[in-house]
C-alpha cells in the first residue's frame, strides 16, 4: 500500500479583492468549506482569512489535482454564499486565480499559526503586500503571477 501526504497552503480572494465576506458569518462559510474537503476525503488542517481573502492549509489526496480541488471549493462555496444573501449580501464571487504552495510536515505548525493569526496580521499588512512576500519567499516574480489580476487581466483596483 502506498501512502502520500501532500500539504498545501492555498490562498484565494474575492472578486476585485472587495471586502465581501461578512465576518459575522465567516465561521459558517469555513464550516461549509470543511464539509467540501471532507466530501473529497481531503484533510482541512486550518482555514482563516479576512473579508477579502481566504487561506487554507489542507492535505489533498494524490489522485486529485490541486486545480480541480480548488475549483470545486470556489464554485461550490460561491453558490452556497449566493444562496445565503442574508449572510453575505454584497458577495459577488471569487477572483479567477489562486495561489497554492506545498509544504512539508515540519512546516505544518508554522502555516497553521500563520493562518490562525490572519486578522492580527492584516492590521499591519494588506493582501497585496502579504502575497508579494509569499511570492518572494518562493522566488516567484510578482510580474509573472496572475493572482492579483481580475477578469480582463488588469491589476485589481
Amino acid at each position: 500500500m502506498s501512502y502520500s501526504v501532500l500539504l498545501y497552503h492555498i490562498i484565494w480572494r474575492t472578486k476585485y479583492s472587495y471586502y465581501t465576506i461578512n465576518p459575522d458569518h465567516e465561521r459558517d462559510l469555513y464550516g461549509y468549506i470543511y464539509g467540501l474537503c471532507e466530501n473529497k476525503r481531503c484533510k482541512l488542517l486550518r482555514i482563516g482569512g479576512i473579508a477579502n481573502h481566504i487561506h487554507m492549509f489542507v492535505g489533498i489526496r494524490p489522485d486529485i489535482k490541486v486545480s480541480e480541488f480548488i475549483q470545486v471549493i470556489k464554485v461550490e462555496s460561491c453558490k452556497w454564499m449566493k444562496e445565503r444573501r442574508f449572510m453575505f449580501p454584497i458577495f459577488d464571487g471569487w477572483a479567477d486565480g489562486y495561489g497554492a504552495f506545498s509544504y512539508s510536515e515540519k512546516d505544518k505548525y508554522m502555516i497553521i499559526n500563520y493562518i490562525k493569526n490572519q486578522k492580527k496580521h492584516h492590521e499591519i499588512q494588506d493582501l497585496m503586500e502579504e502575497y508579494a512576500k509569499i511570492l518572494k519567499e518562493w522566488k516567484i516574480d510578482i510580474k509573472e503571477d496572475r493572482f492579483l489580476h481580475d477578469d480582463k487581466g488588469l491589476p485589481r483596483p
